[in-house]
C-alpha cells in the first residue's frame, strides 16, 4: 500500500468518519473532535513516507496510533496543538451546525453524557471531589491531597478509582452503540 497523494486521499475517505467518532467519544466535544481529526491527518500526511505497512488495515492502525498520541497531547495540554496544521498552511476546518450535530449523533454523545452524569452522581463524595480538583480544576496531586487532607497517594487512588468507574460506565455505552 502506497501512501502517495492518491493513497492518502483514499485513507482519508475511508477513515475520517471513524476517526472523528473516536475523538468525539473521548472529548465529548464535536469541535475538538474535528480539530483533532484534522491534526491527526496533517501529522500523518507529514509522516506518510515513514509508513511501512502494506495493507489498508495496517494504514488504519498506523493512523489510529497517531490519533491516540494526538489525544494524549490534547489531554495533557488541555487543548489540541495546531503546529502541524500551521506547517501545512491549512486553516482549521469550519463546521456548520448540521455537521456538529452529525458528529454528536455518530458518536452517541447524548447517551454518553447521560451515563457520565449518572455515574458521577453514583461516585462517593470523596472520589467526586478528588476528581473535580484534579481533572476539572487541573490541580497537581500534591494540591489535591492538601485540599482533601490526605496523602498524595490516597489522592491518586481516589482519582484513579473515580476515573475507572467512569471509564467502565462509558465503555458499556460505547459497546451498546456498536
Amino acid at each position: 500500500l502506497s501512501l502517495d497523494d492518491v493513497g492518502f486521499s483514499r485513507l482519508y475517505r475511508t477513515t475520517a468518519q471513524d476517526l472523528v467518532v473516536f475523538f468525539a467519544r473521548r472529548t465529548y466535544d464535536a469541535e475538538a473532535a474535528a480539530d483533532l481529526m484534522a491534526e491527526t491527518f496533517a501529522k500523518a500526511y507529514l509522516g506518510r513516507r515513514r509508513f511501512r505497512g502494506s495493507t489498508d488495515e495496517e494504514a488504519r492502525a498506523w493512523l489510529f496510533g497517531i490519533a491516540r498520541r494526538r489525544f494524549a497531547m490534547y489531554v495533557r495540554r488541555g487543548k489540541a496543538e495546531r503546529r502541524a496544521l500551521n506547517r501545512l498552511g491549512l486553516e482549521r476546518p469550519q463546521l456548520v451546525e448540521g455537521e456538529y450535530a452529525r458528529i454528536e449523533e455518530l458518536a452517541g454523545l447524548d447517551a454518553m453524557r447521560g451515563t457520565l452524569t449518572a455515574q458521577l452522581d453514583r461516585l462517593a463524595p470523596a472520589q467526586r471531589w478528588a476528581l473535580e480538583l484534579r481533572v476539572v480544576r487541573e490541580l497537581p496531586y500534591p494540591d489535591v491531597a492538601d485540599r482533601l487532607g490526605i496523602s498524595e497517594q490516597a489522592a491518586r487512588a481516589r482519582v484513579s478509582r473515580a476515573l475507572r468507574a467512569l471509564g467502565t460506565a462509558l465503555d458499556g455505552v460505547a459497546a451498546i452503540q456498536r
